[in-house]
């Protein structure tokens, strides 16, 4: 065991792991001790000659696999923020037997055996409210793992989740390689028109992290790239190429190509519903939310899908007037629409993006972001420099208590990169449990385009909306106090999950706030209030096409799940 450091104790601050020392062959050796240690632990709880009991059945349940539970927190964090080709191969091979082993421990005959009959006598056992949630959420997870179907039932269902599991790795890792290898040259002021000085400066230190020569512009698939290239370059051939690649991630005939795999997915997820009974994938999934039903589901997205396209005829009305005042003719095409909508915003309101971004840069909206968590959680952000994270980029920080007690880590990545995959998200290195005496470890990650060098990093207002959203996320881990590991944090249920950080997000467009943090980051001019009233009269425009945009990639998703059978 020793020969790999995953498997020593951790002994740097806070239980970190040693990032530098680890290397991508270092897992297969790690995961494959740390399975068999589980196993032992499983089968020492079922094989227990006294009947079951909350104790030595659900709370040792909880307690058990502690080994691999650090070991799978570090590598899909690894996985997802600080990949290598390496690590993504040993992604691969061990995709099957982490399923397997997640599905040998559910459908363990004696452990359900126990937990079954504690679930019967639920109501006869004295537990408290967190021990009776404990043991009302293990039972479930045992029954969507298919701890009660026949055993031929049990051996399909294995592996159809074995074969999910590799198909899921292969999609998330094509969908990265098309990102990360997607380049949109510029290197002409012909090929730059338009763009604005925060734009060209991000878009010159992005060619500078791809060892590019002097003088080349980069746009990537990043989000915080790719979206004002589309909203401010005047190249409409160029804006077309930028968006094509990035709706078409996944969606070619080369080696990234997932449609095939979408495919079988899909066809898969139908399978498994079918062993749990359910006509359709949809209706399993929703077993186990707060809408529990499709028409619940439906009733909610029409509540939004017809508003929204009444406020997107407005929308596009006033999009269609910045093209007749640009003496524009041709079509109105999906590259064209974030460039005269932002063409429209300015007329109406008087409001340039290149205006408002130099009052956000990114330290001080992080400073904003803090200062809010202490005013309403009594927080403190100490910044910890000398805790190394696994990149460069990751800042850490103590998070302590008003009485200064010490409520957890903060660990934050705000950068894109190519080996890290795009969005935002929240994810632990570490749960917090009282039983296991362990303090949460919280990451947020973002995808912001870094600053040119010796600049700062100026966000915009969706980029500071994104920076509070995941922090509300990682204030749900941080400020977790529970018993139980299986109930610390974000483990709730999938449609709860985003309304802490909905609420929190809301804070970052306060007066209050902006007032005190939005500074211009050369003159320390604080934002105007000519500045911010046109920021607040704008924050809905364009808000009919966005709403539209996801609402209905969630009716694509619920119409595609509905069917019994996958489509061809």
């Amino acid at each position: 065991m020793s020969t790999t450091p995953l498997l020593q104790d951790w002994a740097g601050p806070h239980g970190l792991p040693p990032f530098a020392d680890i290397q991508p062959a270092h897992f297969p050796p790690a995961f494959e001790a740390a399975l068999a240690e589980h196993r032992a632990e499983i089968d020492a709880i079922a094989a227990q000659p006294e009947p079951a009991n909350f104790d030595n059945t659900l709370a040792a349940f909880d307690a058990s696999g502690r080994r691999l539970a650090r070991l799978e927190h570090l590598f899909y964090t690894l996985a997802a923020s600080a990949t290598s080709p390496d690590l993504q191969a040993v992604q691969r091979t061990l995709a099957a037997p982490l399923a397997a082993h997640n599905s040998a421990v559910y459908m363990h005959a004696g452990l359900f055996a126990r937990v079954d009959a504690l679930h019967e006598q639920r109501e006869r056992l004295g537990l408290d409210a967190e021990q009776r949630r404990l043991l009302d959420r293990v039972h479930l997870d045992f029954l969507r793992a298919g701890a009660r179907l026949a055993p031929e039932a049990k051996a399909r269902y294995a592996a159809v989740m074995e074969r999910l599991a590799e198909l899921n790795t292969r999609f998330a890792q094509n969908v990265l390689e098309a990102e990360s290898g997607y380049r949109l040259l510029l290197s002409t002021e012909a090929e730059l028109a338009g763009l604005p000085g925060f734009l060209r400066a991000a878009a010159r230190q992005a060619g500078v992290e791809r060892g590019l020569a002097e003088g080349i512009h980069v746009i990537t698939l990043s989000r915080s790239l790719i979206v004002p290239f589309l909203s401010f370059s005047t190249r409409r051939d160029l804006r077309e190429q930028a968006w094509r690649a990035w709706v078409g991630r996944g969606d070619d005939t080369g080696a990234t190509d997932n449609r095939a795999i979408c495919r079988e997915i899909l066809a898969l997820r139908a399978e498994q519903a079918r062993l749990h009974g359910h006509a359709c994938y949809a209706d399993f999934a929703l077993e186990d939310t707060m809408a529990r039903r499709q028409d619940a589901v439906m009733g909610l997205l029409e509540s939004v899908w017809h508003p929204a396209l009444a406020a997107q005829a407005r929308e596009r009305e006033a999009v269609r007037g910045a093209m007749a005042a640009a003496g524009a003719t041709h079509t109105l095409e999906a590259w064209d629409w974030r460039f005269y909508a932002e063409q429209a915003k300015r007329a109406r309101f008087e409001l340039d993006e290149a205006e408002v971004k130099p009052y956000f840069p990114l330290e001080r909206m992080v400073a904003a972001m803090f200062d809010c968590a202490s005013r309403l959680f009594g927080l403190q952000f100490k910044p910890r420099p000398d805790i190394a994270g696994y990149h460069a980029d990751v800042r850490a920080y103590e998070v302590l208590d008003a009485d200064g007690g010490l409520r957890g880590l903060f660990l934050q990545d705000n950068f894109a990169r190519p080996t890290k995959r795009s969005g935002a998200w929240m994810n632990a290195l570490r749960n917090q449990s009282r039983a296991l005496g362990a303090t949460p470890v919280i990451l947020n990650n973002n995808n912001f385009a870094r600053g040119a060098a010796g600049e700062p990093t100026l966000l915009s207002f969706d980029d500071v909306r994104t920076l509070f959203h995941e922090f509300g996320h990682g204030l749900h881990g941080l400020l977790s106090s529970v018993e139980y590991e299986r109930l610390a944090g974000t483990q709730v249920l999938r449609d709860f999950v985003e309304l802490p950080s909905q609420l929190y997000e809301h804070w970052m467009a306060e007066p209050q706030v902006l007032k005190t943090f939005a500074r211009h980051w050369q003159t320390d001019e604080p934002l105007p209030d000519a500045l911010l009233a046109k920021l607040q009269a704008a924050r809905q425009f364009g808000q009919g096409y966005e709403t539209l945009r996801y609402t209905a990639s969630a009716l694509v998703d619920m119409a595609v799940h509905a069917l019994p059978d996958a489509p061809a």
